[in-house]
C-alpha cells in the first residue's frame, strides 16, 4: 500500500489505515527527518444511507503514537450550519461517538466534520455523504377537487436528486378514513439502476396510471372523480425492513338542490354545499349568488362540511371553498324559474285541491246527517212495533 515516488522522495501510503498512524523517519545522509502521522477514522451508522425520522450515530477514532489530544468536532450539515449532537457517555479520547438529530430527506447532501485540537495543533475538516430517501412533498397534502372533475395526485421522489443507488420497493394505498381497513391500490419498485416498474393490486375504483412524467414521481389519475373517492392516499416506501410514508388527503366538494327542478313563484328551495371531510380551521365554504348583494352571501362556521341557503329567487349561484383567503374550487348551481303556466298549473291544483277537500267534507257531512236520520227511523220503527206486539187486540168476524 505504500511506495516511493523516486522524482520527489515522498512517500505515499494508500487505503490508510489507523495501523499507520505512528511516526515515519527519512534518512539521507548525516540528515534525519522525522514525521508524525496521526490517522483519523470517521465511520456513520447504515452506511450513510437513511430514511427520514431515522437517527444516525458518528464514530471518530484516532491514532497516534504520542499521547491523544482532547478533539473538538463540530458537525456542518450540506448548507453549512451548524449541526448540535449528543455525545454518547462511552466516548474516550480514542473514540467518540456523536448522535445526531431527526433526519428528514432536505438533509441529504455532503456534510463536514471539523476536528479541531490545541496541542498538537489540528484542523482537520472530514467529508462524508448523507443520503435520507424520501419524498419532496409535504409531510400532509391536502388536495382539494370537484366531483366529476379529473385530478391527479403526485409524490415525488428523491432518490434521482440524492443519487440513490441502492434498490427499494413501495406501495399505495387508499383509505376513506384514519382508521379505515387500507385498500392496496398499486406497487412498484426501483432498481439500482433507477429503473421504474409498477403493477396494479386494486380495482375497488377506475384510477390511471400516467407515463409521461419523470421516473422519480408516482402519480395516479381520477379521470372522473366521484364523491366517495375522498380518503387518504398514502406512498409507501420501504427499504431494508425500514419505512416511510407520505400522505395525500383528498377532499371533494359538491353541490345540490332541496327539492330538485325550477322554481315556482312564490316557493323556495334549499341550496346544498358540502365536502366529504371536516374542513382544517383555515378554511370554509361560501354560496354566493352571481351578480347579487351581501344579503345572498351565506358563510360555513368553522369545522363544518357542509352549508345550506333557503333561496326564493332565481339566478346563477356559486359555492367556494376558501382556504387563507384563497379559492381552491367552486361549483356552480343553476335556480331556474319555472314558466308561468307551471305556476298557474301549481296553483290551479292547490286551489282544486282546496275545492275537492272542502267537497269531500261536505260529503262526508251530509252522508252522516243522512246516515243518523236512518238510524233514528229505524229505531223509531222497531219500538213501534214491539208496542203493537205488546197490546195486539183480537177482532172477531160478525
Amino acid at each position: 500500500r505504500s511506495e516511493i515516488i523516486s522524482k520527489t522522495k515522498q512517500l505515499k501510503v494508500s487505503n490508510l489505515k489507523l495501523s499507520d498512524a505512528g511516526s515515519y523517519t527519512c534518512e539521507y545522509g548525516s540528515h534525519t527527518v522525522s514525521i508524525l502521522l496521526h490517522v483519523f477514522e470517521l465511520t456513520i451508522s447504515l452506511d450513510g444511507h437513511f430514511l427520514p425520522n431515522e437517527v444516525p450515530q458518528l464514530t471518530l477514532t484516532q491514532n497516534s503514537s504520542k499521547p491523544l489530544p482532547n478533539l473538538s468536532i463540530t458537525l456542518f450539515n450540506s448548507n453549512n450550519n451548524i449541526v448540535r449532537t449528543k455525545p454518547l457517555p462511552n466516548n474516550t479520547r480514542q473514540k467518540y461517538i456523536l448522535e445526531l438529530k431527526k433526519l428528514e430527506a432536505t438533509d441529504s447532501g455532503t456534510w463536514t466534520c471539523h476536528v479541531h485540537a490545541d496541542s498538537p495543533l489540528i484542523n482537520q475538516n472530514i467529508a462524508f455523504d448523507v443520503k435520507v430517501l424520501g419524498f419532496q412533498n409535504p409531510v400532509l397534502e391536502r388536495k382539494y377537487a370537484t366531483v366529476d372533475s379529473t385530478v391527479i395526485l403526485s409524490w415525488h421522489l428523491n432518490f434521482q436528486k440524492i443519487i440513490w443507488k441502492e434498490g427499494f420497493t413501495g406501495q399505495l394505498k387508499w383509505k376513506r378514513q384514519e382508521n379505515a381497513t387500507p385498500h392496496e391500490l398499486l406497487d412498484f419498485n426501483v432498481t439500482a439502476r433507477g429503473e421504474q416498474h409498477k403493477t396494479k393490486k386494486s380495482s375497488h375504483f377506475r384510477f390511471e396510471i400516467p407515463e409521461s412524467k419523470p421516473e422519480s414521481t408516482i402519480e395516479l389519475k381520477l379521470p372522473k372523480v366521484h364523491f366517495n373517492h375522498s380518503g387518504q392516499y398514502q406512498c409507501q416506501l420501504s427499504y431494508n425492513r425500514r419505512h416511510t410514508q407520505n400522505k395525500i388527503e383528498l377532499v371533494v366538494m359538491k353541490v345540490s338542490a332541496d327539492p330538485v327542478g325550477p322554481l315556482p313563484r312564490g316557493a323556495k328551495t334549499t341550496l346544498i354545499c358540502q365536502v366529504s371531510s371536516a374542513l382544517p380551521p383555515n378554511a370554509h365554504l361560501l354560496w354566493e349568488r352571481v351578480n347579487g348583494t351581501q344579503a345572498d352571501v351565506k358563510k360555513s362556521k368553522q369545522n363544518e362540511a357542509k352549508v345550506e341557503l333557503n333561496v326564493s329567487a332565481a339566478g346563477l349561484w356559486n359555492c367556494h371553498l376558501i382556504e387563507d383567503n384563497d379559492r381552491k374550487i367552486s361549483l356552480s348551481y343553476p335556480v331556474e324559474e319555472a314558466p308561468v303556466w307551471i305556476s298557474y298549473v301549481v296553483t290551479g291544483a292547490s286551489i282544486g285541491g282546496s275545492v275537492l277537500v272542502f267537497g269531500l267534507a261536505c260529503l262526508c257531512i251530509i252522508s252522516g246527517i243522512s246516515w243518523q236520520r236512518r238510524r233514528q227511523r229505524a229505531k223509531r220503527m222497531i219500538r213501534a212495533r214491539q208496542y203493537l206486539l205488546e197490546n195486539k187486540t183480537c177482532q172477531c168476524q160478525q
